[in-house]
């Protein structure tokens, strides 16, 4: 069953109403969220309902500090693959702004999830809030479950197979720390940045070295360096590679951006839609006082790289 996506809460028909939920901030849809999910999935069997998952976009964060650092996990759209991979039928990706973060919590559930959505049963995270100013909690959700007629069950803290808490926030400071495997651990998959290949100086290629270079836009910034990456292209196509988080020191600098190396690969995808996951961390972005010094290290990045692929 394919994923349905709705941008509103308002004006369902009546058959796109009455799911089971879960409820909450799913950036990264990491094994946390996946298991408020599972919670939902488990009452939807339970009562013969549809399986749904309400999340806000923009992320909270934005609306509240613009301007502030880019601090994403998953675009809209890696979040609704994520979210389809659990097995859910719909995504309620809900158009948060000023007038919905006004609203009291009472509020935000009757007027968005009962009277809009006609939710069945809610599932959430055992930090939860919801609300104007985060006054809402699994408690409250508790309440107004009995108040307006919906199931409601709270999942408890997930910890990884290591036994770190699994949060967004411990997600994004592996990923600040060059620890992209902590982040694949808690995610349940690689941490990926997705986006559309640009045109960059060309000067790869000259050197014999073509990337294709994608912004970051508004992704958390990983520790700058080199990574083993793997990269899936537009036709599905799966290729290990190298590549570089960064400025560009040596060569001229420039906004930090991915450029990533496809091992033996040489066709123009200028334009397309590129998810490169990041595999191992290998050294820090230098700034080299040569091409030449700079080229001698790539070829050992390239080394190191095909090295983590082979495990």
């Amino acid at each position: 069953m394919s994923l349905t996506v709705y941008h509103s809460w308002r004006d369902l028909a009546p058959e796109d109403r009455g799911a089971a939920i879960a409820f909450g901030n799913f950036d990264g849809v990491h094994l946390g969220h996946q298991q408020v999910i599972a919670d939902a999935g488990k009452a939807a069997a339970r009562i013969g309902a549809p399986l749904g998952v309400v999340s806000l976009e923009p992320h909270p964060i934005a609306l509240f500090n613009p301007g502030g650092p880019p601090f994403r996990l998953t675009n809209p759209h890696q979040l609704a693959r994520a979210v389809e991979a659990t097995g859910a039928a719909r995504l309620y990706l809900l158009p948060f702004g000023h007038q919905m973060a006004g609203l009291s919590d009472r509020a935000f559930v009757k007027d968005i999830l009962v009277d809009g959505l006609g939710v069945r049963h809610v599932a959430v995270g055992f930090d939860v809030t919801f609300g104007n100013n985060r006054t809402g909690d699994p408690a409250a959700m508790s309440r107004y479950g009995e108040a307006f007629g919906f199931g409601v069950s709270i999942t408890e803290e997930v910890d990884a197979a290591d036994g770190d808490k699994i949060s967004s926030s411990g997600i994004r400071a592996a990923l600040k720390d060059g620890r992209p495997e902590v982040a694949a651990r808690q995610l349940g998959r690689p941490f990926a940045i997705e986006g559309v290949v640009q045109k960059g100086q060309q000067l790869g290629r000259k050197l014999g070295i073509p990337t294709a270079n994608v912004p970051l836009g508004e992704y958390v910034v990983p520790k700058l360096g080199v990574y083993a990456t793997r990269t899936r292209l537009k036709d599905g196509r799966k290729l290990d590679g190298v590549a570089n988080i960064g400025a560009n020191p040596t060569t001229g600098e420039v906004q930090p951006r991915l450029e990533v190396w496809l091992f033996d690969f040489d066709e123009d995808i200028y334009g397309e839609t590129i998810e490169t996951d990041l595999i191992g961390f290998i050294r820090p972005e230098e700034k080299f006082d040569t091409i030449e010094a700079m080229l001698k290290v790539i070829g050992d990045d390239v080394a190191r790289a095909r090295v983590i692929h082979s495990r």
